[in-house]
Formats: C-alpha cells, structure tokens, sequence
C-alpha cells in the first residue's frame, strides 16, 4: 500500500487533465477518493472506472452545492483527510479590451469564488491534521496578454492560501498551493497555438511541457506524511522555466 492508505480525499475538478492525475495518484497511493466534476460526465464515468474513485457532480459556483458536494464525498469515502481545489477554467476573448462582463464572471465564480467556497467548507470538514492543496498559475508570476482575468483569479486563490494555513494551523492542516508552468493539457491547448506550446517547451530546461504526473506528484507529496512541516506556501512547479 501507498502512503495515503486510510486517508480520505476530495478533489475538485477531477475529470480531466491535472485534476484526473491527481486522482489516479491520490488512489495508486492508497487514498479513498471523491471527485467534482461539473458538466465531463463521460469522461467522470471514465476516471472513475479506471481508479474506483467516486465522482460527486457539482457546481462550483453555488455554496449550497459546494456544502453538498463535501456532504456527497464524505458519505461516499469518509470525512475528507485531504482536499485538492483543482477545478478551474479559462475562456478565449480574455483580452482587457475585449472580455465581456460575463467572461469576467466565469472565470471569478469558477477559479476564485469555487476555492473560497471549498476553503470555508474545509475549515470544519477537513480532519485535523489534514491537508488542503490549492492550484494556482505560473500566469500570476508571469502574465501575458489575454491572461489578465485567469491570472487575477489565480493570484486570489494564492492569498485565500497564505490566509487559510494561519487560520487552519490550530487544527494541524496544512495549506499549500501548486504553481504549475505549462503543462500539457486540454486547457493549455486551447488557450495556447502550437507555435506558442512550443516555445513554451523550449523555454524549460528539459525542453518539454509539463505533465499532469509531473504535477500530481508534488500534489502527493504535500498530501503525505513528509509535508507536516510545510505550511502557507506556494510551490513553483514549471520545470525551470526560463
């Protein structure tokens, strides 16, 4: 068995992409896991199968669903021993000048409003002495044009980090965030061109785009028993980006 075995976990936004590796991590390492996941319910059904993890069908957006979503996945798998907030998006026409009222919305309601909900649901939910892993973005360090609103919802999520270990710590819960860097996945495809993707390959120093495995693994790490002593931080996970 892994070094998750007897653990619980949740996972937002676990379908696809980085959220889906993390699933198959969590439960290769022994972990009980529950998964969100908001309108991918073939591919939902799919990681499911493949890993025995329970999906929980959930709008991020609403505070009652996200209360309902924790109610879901401890009835399924046990009080949460860890949360991972992965669920986020990214929509075209992001420009400053062309990004609608409704575009801004999305993007806040899913990647800021979404973790702030699953932040104050892990408060009380969470077992002491658990973990809770947030999911930010090499954008909020480095912004590039059309990433303003994705990078400000990522910049939010990483303060709701700093804030939350503070007042988590008398319980024992560690919060960290994940960075990651280009990594290659449904969302990067959409948001970048090929000739950008490669750039973006060349420019770490392995000359590749990033994996969701390569990011799972820093996930269970601080999810393990080795983490206790990390707390409140943000981890850069880019592959040395230059």
């Amino acid at each position: 068995m892994g070094n998750l075995a007897g653990r619980t976990a949740l996972v937002t936004g676990g379908s696809r992409g980085i959220g889906r590796a993390i699933v198959e991590r969590l439960t290769a390492d022994g972990a009980r896991v529950a998964f969100g996941y908001h309108r991918a319910e073939a591919e939902a059904r799919d990681v499911a199968s493949a890993t025995g993890a329970v999906p929980v069908r959930a709008d991020l957006c609403d505070a009652v669903a996200v209360a309902d979503l924790f109610a879901q996945a401890e009835k399924a798998v046990g009080e949460p021993d860890i949360l991972v907030t992965n669920a986020a998006v990214w929509l075209p026409d992001s420009r400053i000048e062309d990004a609608s009222e409704e575009t801004y919305d999305r993007v806040m309601a899913v990647n800021t409003k979404g973790t702030f909900l699953a932040l104050q649901q892990a408060a009380t939910r969470v077992r002491d002495g658990g973990r809770v892993i947030t999911m930010s973005s090499v954008s909020v360090r480095r912004p590039t044009p059309g990433n303003a609103l994705y990078a400000a919802s990522k910049a939010a999520v990483e303060q709701f980090t700093t804030v939350a270990a503070q007042e988590f710590g008398p319980r024992k819960i560690t919060v960290n965030c994940v960075a990651p860097g280009a990594t290659d996945t449904e969302m990067l495809r959409q948001s970048l061109p090929p000739r950008l993707l490669e750039r973006a390959a060349r420019n770490t120093v392995f000359g590749r785009l990033g994996t969701g495995e390569d990011i799972a693994g820093i996930v269970a790490f601080l999810a393990g028993p080795d983490a206790g002593w990390i707390t409140g931080q943000t981890i850069s996970a880019t592959g040395g980006l230059l």
